[in-house]
């Protein structure tokens, strides 16, 4: 896949009769693949070029800065990695700007997905909106297409169990303590991609239990509701996987060198003092040094809420059964 820094950039590149989509795309669910696949369908019959355009940062990040934070299910790395899996050939990060929020919607669809991007198709989802105050919809997109010369195809929202997928239904779904449909919409496991950094070292020495303490750097990224959980951990050179699910052997173990199973631990550590909240992952039967690196955690199943409990001996008995639990997740 090739990346674009701007529509100048990609417009340079000459391409031409491009079938083209457009929007946020965060966390590549099904709804979004319901899209690319048709993005994909055609360009193939075609033989033209796929292409997707997407903004940075999210225009509500710019037009509304003193609005409550916004979280996304994916950095824009592991968006760039979820795309390319998916098979896109062209991506277009645009930076976005207020200027550009003042361009109207048919000037935008004349002057750019016309004009630069040289689309000859674009599909869109049904809600799209588009252009100066979003008056832009599909309707105008259908009857602007024959006189432009594109064509629109217009895809209506994916749906599992009579419900409609979309990003904030899935980033609701993990504040709000619901991972499984998270996981059901998302099409696979979430994950986080996070630094290990130096903690109390309270895990090793007095439980037997030692973890890796997590940082992540992208302060939006959203994380599942406080907690235990069984996960998959992906270390070293495994952790740039970002998609799919873990391929296992017949007897539950990974095939893959570099994923390990795990229980994660999120919250504010309420049995020992002054330990302040966290993020912290112990890796089963692994020893290695990986302060400062990046790892990957896929989160399968919350197994129980974050408890305080009298002492340590209580904790690490709780631990102990945890552990006996997520390996039967696992």
């Amino acid at each position: 896949m090739k990346v674009y820094n701007s529509i100048d950039e990609f417009a340079a590149s000459g391409k031409k009769g491009n079938v083209v989509t457009t929007g946020t795309f965060d966390g590549v669910h099904l709804g979004h693949h319901a899209i690319l696949d048709k993005v994909l369908t055609i360009s193939q019959s075609k033989k033209a070029e796929s292409v997707l355009l997407t903004f940075q940062p999210h225009p509500r990040q710019v037009l509304f800065p003193d609005t409550a934070k916004m979280f996304f299910l994916t950095t824009l790395e592991e968006r760039i990695d979820l795309l390319e899996k998916a098979g896109i050939q062209n991506l277009i990060i645009h930076p976005f700007t207020k200027e550009l929020s003042q361009v109207t919607a048919f000037d935008y669809v004349k002057d750019i997905l016309v004009g630069k991007l040289k689309t000859e198709t674009l599909v869109i989802g049904h809600d799209h909106r588009f252009g100066h105050e979003r008056k832009g919809s599909i309707k105008e997109l259908e009857e602007w297409g024959p006189g432009l010369g594109f064509n629109v195809e217009e895809i209506p929202p994916l749906k599992l169990d009579e419900a409609a997928i979309s990003s904030s239904k899935i980033r609701k779904a993990i504040q709000g303590d619901d991972l499984k449909t998270a996981n059901k919409y998302l099409g696979y496991h979430f994950f986080i991609h996070a630094k290990v950094i130096h903690g109390m070292k309270l895990g090793g020495k007095e439980l037997g239990y030692p973890t890796a303490n997590l940082q992540i750097d992208f302060d939006n990224k959203i994380v599942p509701a406080d907690g235990i959980y069984a996960v998959y951990v992906y270390v070293s050179s495994q952790s740039s996987v970002v998609s799919g699910q873990v391929e296992l052997t017949t007897d539950n173990r990974p095939l893959t060198t570099g994923i390990y199973k795990g229980m994660m631990s999120i919250g504010t550590n309420p049995t020992i003092k002054d330990k302040g909240r966290s993020m912290e992952v112990h890796i089963f039967h692994f020893h290695k040094d990986i302060y400062e690196e990046t790892i990957k955690v896929s989160f399968f199943q919350k197994i129980r809420n974050e408890e305080k409990f009298n002492n340590l001996e209580e904790l690490k008995a709780r631990l102990d059964k945890d552990k006996e639990v997520c390996e039967g997740i696992l």
